[in-house]
Formats: structure tokens, C-alpha cells, sequence
């Protein structure tokens, strides 16, 4: 009997599952950040005229698009300039070429550009604002570290990032959150300014709980609102994951990598690309809600259960 329990088989997971299960999270997760757009302009709406209310949010959405705009059909030269990457060589590195090559051939994705980052940990990311415009980058860790396998899960995974679409869903994610924070932004500055109080008619009481109400929803909305994104942020890891064992039906691979990662050093990167690695480059000890990436042991658990 104990013996029986000791060897219990482990609970399994689909790929399929997993995929579609962290896609519909992703989804409610970007629900959740529009609910706090909504909901910061339905109280500026209450506190300030509906003009003054109309122009603030006309200007948080056109700052918005404005500046993710440019981020977003320049994200494959920003990411890869700040990383300081080079051109991948297709007689240096061969076996990075063949790798890529025959994973989109299986896929049916065209074969993005490859590049390659100083840096003898292990770490990998895609970029781009489509599958025409994709690339990919990995570190010189990686390809002096990482066998044939285990370079094949790492790059499985960074495909399933393009494949998925992942850049442009995540810079809709950047919109919204600017969205709110530059909505929140004018609203505060237009208290500092006395722009308050030219809302509906009510007594002082009422407009007084409204503009406390505004001033406190100003400066917990942008906050929740990107911790909602980095929430985004691991459940598309974790989609990715999943969509790197479907196309190399070997979790192996991917999992070895992961591994190995563990043992690494921090890396020296820019943060605002943090966010599009294969693994936290920072290697921060302490999960929280503002961390980038899943902890390394939950997303091997879950890749040793498919």
C-alpha cells in the first residue's frame, strides 16, 4: 500500500490545455486593465465637466498609441541595439541555423533573422512586430552551453512568442496601462492645479468624497493596472512553454535548459527588455507581483507534467 502511494503517478498535463487555459487568463487579465480605464474616467467624468473629462481622456489615448506606436514597429532594432547583438553567422553559428530552420519548417512560421548577444549565461528572446519583421536572439552562453536538444526547446519556445503573436499583444497591454497612467496623471496634476470640483451638482460632502475617491483610484490604478500586465507577461511564458513542447513533442529539451539557467549569474541588461527573455535576466531571488517571469521551478514542474 505505501509503496503504491509512493509511486503514484503524477497528474498530467495537456500542451493543448495548457495552452488555451493561459490564453483565456491572458484575456481576462487585459478585461481587468480595461475595467480600470472604465472606471478611472467614469469618476473623472464625475468630477470634472463632461468636456474636461472627454479632453483628458483624448490625450491619454493619443500619448499612448503615440509613444507605444513608435516602440512598437521599432521593437526588433530597440531590443537588439540595447542588448548590443550582432548578426548570427550562418558558418559560425550552423547548428543555431539548422535549429531554427528545421522548427519553422515543422511549424510552417517563415524563418526570422538570427542574432546573437555577448554574454556567456544562458538567455534567449524574440522580437518583432510580425512574423515578416521577427527575430531571434540568443546569447553566447547559450550556443557554447546547450546541446542540440536543449537549444531546440529554447528556440521552440522563442518561435511559439512569434508564432503566438506575443509582441503585439503585449504592446496592446502597453497601451492600456499608459492609457491609465497618463488619464491618472492629468487628473492629479488638474487637483495640484484646482482644476476640481466643476463636476455635477452636489452637496460639499458628496463632491468631496469624489474627489478623494479620484485622487486615491489616480494613484492605485497605474500601479495595479501594470502589475496586471506583468501578470500578462507569465501567463504568455508559461502559453510559450507549452507551445515548445508541441512542436518539438520533447519537454526535455526545454527543461534541461531551464535548469541549466538556474545556475547562472544576473545578467546586465536594460530593463525594459527584461520582460522579453526566455528567463528573469536579472535572476531575482524573491518572486512577487512585479516579478517578469515565473520562478524557474514552477514552469519545470509544469513542462515535467506534460
Amino acid at each position: 500500500m505505501f509503496l503504491f502511494d509512493s509511486m503514484a503517478e503524477i497528474t498530467r498535463i495537456s500542451f493543448h490545455d495548457q495552452i488555451q487555459k493561459n490564453k483565456i487568463k491572458s484575456i481576462v487579465l487585459m478585461g481587468i486593465i480595461i475595467a480600470f480605464f472604465i472606471l478611472l474616467g467614469y469618476v473623472i467624468s464625475l468630477v470634472f465637466d463632461q468636456s474636461y473629462f472627454f479632453i483628458i481622456m483624448i490625450i491619454s489615448i493619443i500619448f499612448s498609441i503615440g509613444y507605444t506606436y513608435y516602440g512598437y514597429y521599432n521593437s526588433d532594432k530597440i531590443s537588439l541595439r540595447s542588448v548590443g547583438a550582432y548578426p548570427a553567422s550562418p558558418t559560425a553559428h550552423r547548428q543555431y541555423f539548422h535549429s531554427v530552420e528545421g522548427l519553422c519548417l515543422a511549424s510552417g512560421l517563415p524563418i526570422p533573422r538570427l542574432f546573437v548577444m555577448p554574454g556567456e549565461q544562458i538567455n534567449a528572446f524574440a522580437s518583432g512586430r510580425d512574423l515578416k519583421n521577427a527575430v531571434i536572439c540568443v546569447t553566447e552562453g547559450s550556443l557554447r552551453k546547450l546541446n542540440k536538444q536543449e537549444m531546440e526547446g529554447v528556440l521552440a519556445h522563442e518561435l511559439s512568442h512569434i508564432a503566438n503573436y506575443d509582441i503585439r499583444f503585449m504592446t496592446l497591454t502597453a497601451v492600456l496601462v499608459g492609457m491609465v497612467a497618463i488619464a491618472a496623471e492629468i487628473f492629479l496634476r488638474s487637483m495640484w492645479l484646482g482644476g476640481g470640483g466643476g463636476g455635477r451638482n452636489r452637496n460639499g460632502r458628496g463632491q468631496a468624497v469624489l474627489l478623494l475617491l479620484g485622487i486615491l483610484l489616480s494613484i492605485l490604478a497605474p500601479i495595479a493596472v501594470k502589475i496586471v500586465q506583468l501578470a500578462v507577461s507569465r501567463k504568455r511564458e508559461y502559453v510559450a512553454d507549452a507551445h515548445a513542447v508541441k512542436l518539438t513533442r520533447y519537454p526535455d529539451g526545454l527543461i534541461n535548459a531551464l535548469s541549466k539557467i538556474k545556475d547562472d549569474k544576473p545578467m546586465k541588461v536594460n530593463k525594459a527588455v527584461a520582460s522579453l527573455f526566455l528567463s528573469d535576466p536579472f535572476k531575482r531571488k524573491v518572486q512577487n507581483l512585479f516579478s517578469t517571469h515565473p520562478p524557474l521551478e514552477t514552469r519545470i514542474e509544469v513542462l515535467r507534467r506534460m
